[in-house]
């Protein structure tokens, strides 16, 4: 999966939906940016997260399993080379329905978070839309509900204080060709979303959520 997402660097970077965005300057926010604020960025992607926190005064490491990411260190999310509590503030954006092992990974997350965790990614819909990203992406595992998140940052002791809920649009082919989708299974990943699709773009709904470290 690594090699693959070194492959797609490049498009990650250029991404305008990655790039730019409400939902990045929400995640910005949630973060507390501040001068001699320490954060990670996991699963860092194009950096977009790191640029901006950095324009804010951060002092940010990146995280990615991908090389081709050119991330500061390489790991898996699961799998965080990183003392408990190295960080101020840990962000991840869009990347968790990646994570093979989404518990452990926000578990990690958290043990070397002081202070905050602030996630973003795509919530869950229906099992359809589950079936239509994994045919897109194999690298796909999984959206979760806000329920489901809400009760995995609970697990690791953080007390989830603000959530945000929006809605990113986006163009399908672009969206189907930033993965090289194969155009027979491109044409079942529209098949399976149906209405979802209208104008040739489609609406996803996501998540941010900014959780603290319990101080009881």
């Amino acid at each position: 999966m690594t090699d693959v997402w070194s492959n797609r660097a490049q498009a990650f970077r250029e991404s305008p939906s990655h790039r730019e965005g409400r939902d990045l300057d929400l995640l910005v926010e949630m973060c507390e940016p501040a001068e001699d604020v320490k954060v990670l960025d996991v699963a860092t992607g194009g950096g977009h997260v790191a640029r901006r926190l950095r324009e804010e005064g951060c002092t940010v490491v990146t995280v990615d399993p991908a090389p081709g990411m050119q991330p500061d260190v390489i790991a898996r999310a699961e799998d965080l080379p990183f003392a408990d509590g190295s960080f101020d503030v840990v962000a991840c954006r869009i990347a968790p329905h990646h994570f093979e092992d989404v518990r452990k990974a926000v578990a990690e997350m958290a043990r070397v978070a002081q202070t905050l965790l602030v996630i973003e990614d795509n919530l869950h819909v229906d099992e359809q839309t589950e079936e239509a990203e994994r045919l897109r992406d194999p690298t796909h595992v999984r959206c979760y509900s806000e329920d489901e998140w809400k009760e995995m940052l609970a697990d690791v002791g953080l007390e989830v204080e603000r959530v945000e809920r929006l809605e990113r649009r986006r163009d399908v082919d672009d969206w189907l060709a930033r993965v090289d989708t194969p155009p027979d299974d491109a044409t079942r990943v529209k098949e399976l979303l149906g209405d979802r699709i209208a104008g040739g773009a489609m609406v996803f709904p996501s998540i941010i959520l900014k959780a603290r470290r319990s101080q009881r």
